[in-house]
């Protein structure tokens, strides 16, 4: 999943960590060695 938006939201579902999207710059958000859920 690349990050598609300023603003978007995602959560690692192993640790819960959250994070919101400030500069999109390609490439996909990982915690815990998996990919982060597109929430909200």
């Amino acid at each position: 999943m690349g990050i598609e938006a300023v603003g978007g939201k995602y959560r690692c579902n192993v640790c819960g960590n959250e994070v919101v999207v400030t500069k999109v710059g390609g490439g996909t958000l990982v915690c815990c060695g998996q990919n982060m859920e597109k929430i909200g």
